[in-house]
């Protein structure tokens, strides 16, 4: 079902300068902090089994916090497990195509649901955008299983998210980035996905199958805009490869209004109900939004005119990793990857509810932008050993009691190029970082 939705983007009547202190003076540079511990570097070539950190959840162990993990995906290298020391606990395969010359399976995206019904009863799941193949797939978690914590539990008979068949398939306009959500109402767990090179986002239902597996089925799709009307009156595109449409990855459900916000790479931050009813705002836009750029086959690169002045302050593209920091009561942010300036910029939750299905957005305030911007920061070196974060794809955030390295939560972040490198090979990995620090420096 393609569910028709008229959208509403900000229109500024002039373009905004750069953000700068009282009196003309220059901004003063963002606030930094450092991680407290790494996982080990994963390597995207043959020998590190095309291993390539990019997205990750936080599942707290209720019984002992302390012993929590971090489920983490690296694509083609499948799914990592670490424990709150970032030392790795489990490592799980993607699972190959069905032929030989099939796409592989890659595991792009990972959130949580937490006490789904199965036939083998309550559970906390692991869900898996599986990119390689068009599917989700389901990991049961057990702390105390000695094998491992992850069991998968996909439906052996689930159909692609997207595509038609393998030759859809294996173009790769596949289930991309995620996030899951329990309507509270109906106690019914959903998960939120979208497409690559595509704008689409489908809301699944996730259904308990026999034997204590998973599937799920559509309910229905949104395609948010891929040109936008511009103030001056001209129509502008986001520049991309030929066929290929400004895409969402990043993306986060705030369970206390159940709002999905959806991270449009090149755009912004859209929100809309995450039933996918009513109408698309976005809450802020990239610098380069309204940028006129024409792609050069030959660099492979887009070459981008004079800039008309109608971007955002905060977010160089592409906007990646958004999660939510706070309780359910509303208090807290939104925190979203600027991965093209290496920043974190972090939005106000209080202050809105979602309106009745078809109605847009109702703010809490007259005038008050809900998602006001609250500031920003910089995750840097510790050492040479421990660096910080950079062209960061990923983030999950959890602000609850983790035993005592991290008693007033955790922030995970992808760093897209770890260092020290080891010789010419791309390194990847996650950076492990005391929320309470963080939120100290946005407080502050």
């Amino acid at each position: 079902m393609l569910l028709a939705a008229a959208v509403t983007a900000p229109a500024p009547a002039a373009a905004q300068p750069a953000p700068a202190a009282p009196g003309g003076r220059a901004a003063r540079p963002l606030p930094e902090v450092t991680p407290t511990a790494e996982t080990a570097p994963l390597f995207d070539d043959e020998q590190g089994g095309n291993a390539n950190a990019d997205d990750p959840a936080i599942w707290r162990n209720r019984t002992d916090p302390a012993r929590s993990l971090v489920v983490a995906t690296a694509k083609e290298g499948g799914l990592r497990v670490y424990d709150l020391d970032a030392a790795q606990v489990q490592s799980l395969p993607a699972p190959a195509g069905p032929g030989a010359d099939d796409a592989p399976g890659r595991f792009n995206n990972v959130d949580l649901v937490h006490g789904m019904r199965l036939a083998s009863g309550r559970t906390d799941l692991a869900v898996v955008t599986d990119r390689g193949n068009d599917r989700l797939r389901f990991y049961r978690i057990d702390r105390e299983r000695p094998q491992g914590p992850l069991t998968d539990v996909t439906d052996p008979a689930v159909r692609p998210v997207f595509s038609s068949g393998q030759a859809e398939i294996n173009e790769q306009r596949t289930a991309y980035g995620l996030a899951t959500w329990t309507d509270p109402a109906s106690g019914r767990s959903y998960a939120l996905v979208s497409r690559r090179h595509e704008t689409r986002v489908a809301l699944l239902e996730l259904l308990a199958r026999p034997g204590g597996t998973v599937g799920y089925r559509q309910v229905r799709t949104l395609d948010l805009p891929s040109s936008f009307r511009l103030p001056n009156g001209t129509s502008w595109t986001p520049c991309a490869e030929p066929g290929e449409l400004p895409q969402v990855e990043g993306m986060v459900v705030d369970p206390a209004n159940g709002m999905l916000y959806a991270g449009q790479e090149d755009v912004g931050i859209w929100r809309v109900r995450a039933d996918l009813t009513g109408r698309p705002e976005l809450v802020d836009r990239v610098r380069e939004y309204g940028v006129p750029a024409v792609y050069d086959e030959e660099t492979e690169e887009c070459a981008a005119g004079a800039d008309p002045g109608f971007g955002g302050r905060h977010l160089t593209a592409d906007v990646e990793g958004l999660t939510v920091i706070g309780g359910p009561g509303g208090d807290g942010y939104l925190m979203a990857s600027s991965q093209g300036d290496n920043t974190f910029a972090f939005y106000g939750r209080k202050g809105g509810k979602a309106g009745k299905a078809g109605n847009p957005w109702k703010p809490g305030k007259a005038g008050k932008n809900v998602n006001e911007y609250e500031g920003g920061l910089r995750i840097t070196a510790r050492s040479r050993e421990l660096d910080g974060s950079e062209e960061c794809d990923g983030a999950a955030a959890l602000q609850q009691p983790l035993g005592p390295k991290y008693p007033r939560g955790l922030l995970v972040v992808q760093d897209g190029h770890d260092a020290p490198h080891d010789g010419e090979r791309t390194a990847t990995g996650f950076k492990f970082v005391d929320l309470g620090k963080v939120l100290d420096r946005i407080d502050d």
